[in-house]
Order: C-alpha cells, then sequence, then structure tokens
C-alpha cells in the first residue's frame, strides 16, 4: 500500500518527482500492491495560509486546489488494505474545485483574520502544470469534508 499524489506524472515538483519515483520501484519490484493517488490534504492549505498571513499582503497560488480531508484518505487506505491488490487505485479528491484565493478567503474568515489578498502568476512549468489542472481529479471527488468544515 503506497500513498501517493495526483498530478505526481504532470506536476514537475521535486516531492511530485520523488513520489512518481517511489511508485516506479513499487510497480517495478513485481510484488503485489496498491497505490492511492490523493489531491492535497486540507492540512497543507492551512499550512500554507498559516504561514503566508503573517503579513498584511497574504501571498496566494494562482491556481485552483482540490482538497481533501485526511481522515477521508485514512478510511480509502483501510477498505483498499481489506481488498486484493489493486496497482493504481482510483484517484481520490476532494469536494470541491475551487481557486486557491477562494480558500484563502474560507481560511481568512474561519481564523478571524483581515489580509489583502495577491494571487501570485508565477512562470515556469510547475505553475503552468498546476494552472492547467496537473493536482486535480475532477472525475474523482471522492471526499464529502470541505475544507470549511475542516477549519470549523
Amino acid at each position: 500500500m503506497y500513498v501517493s499524489i495526483v498530478g505526481c506524472h504532470e506536476v514537475p515538483l521535486p516531492y511530485y518527482k520523488q513520489k512518481l519515483a517511489a511508485e516506479r520501484v513499487i510497480i517495478d519490484s513485481g510484488v503485489p500492491h496498491t497505490i492511492l493517488r490523493a489531491t492535497q490534504f486540507h492540512s497543507l492549505l492551512r499550512t500554507m495560509f498559516d504561514s503566508t498571513s503573517k503579513l498584511p499582503l497574504m501571498l496566494v497560488p494562482g491556481f485552483r486546489f482540490q482538497p481533501v480531508d485526511e481522515a477521508e484518505v485514512g478510511l480509502e487506505l483501510a477498505t483498499l488494505a481489506q481488498a486484493p491488490p489493486a496497482g493504481k487505485a482510483p484517484e481520490m479528491g476532494g469536494p470541491e474545485i475551487r481557486e486557491a484565493v477562494d480558500f484563502a478567503r474560507t481560511y481568512l474568515a474561519a481564523t478571524g483574520k483581515k489580509r489583502t489578498l495577491v494571487p501570485l502568476k508565477v512562470p515556469g512549468s510547475t505553475y503552468r502544470a498546476y494552472r492547467a489542472g496537473g493536482n486535480l481529479t475532477p472525475g474523482r471527488a471522492v471526499g464529502v469534508r470541505t475544507f470549511e468544515d475542516y477549519l470549523t
């Protein structure tokens, strides 16, 4: 059983490349396995917004996220662990796909902070892959707990 990241084959971020390399090692081993790719966890967005909200201007990525609840991923892993090895299991994503700035507004409302949001449009292949939705799995919005639910 291995937990990976949706888009690790599309987004050229070093961490994603490591996750994809680990998938290849598992697949090439010939050992029966199950790999579950999940979108970013709610806690990743929370951590990102916690760190970027320290100044009056809050820099926010200029692309979309589909955060998923860690507990829901854990339940999916438990279900998959009780079944025969599936190879690559269907990807798992959270219930909503929204611009990062929208999630940042939700974060600010939940924390009572007031910040001016500044969406970043960064050049390069990594951000281009994010802007193209490489980190999303719209056909597999399995999770039900929203980011707002997570924050409350």
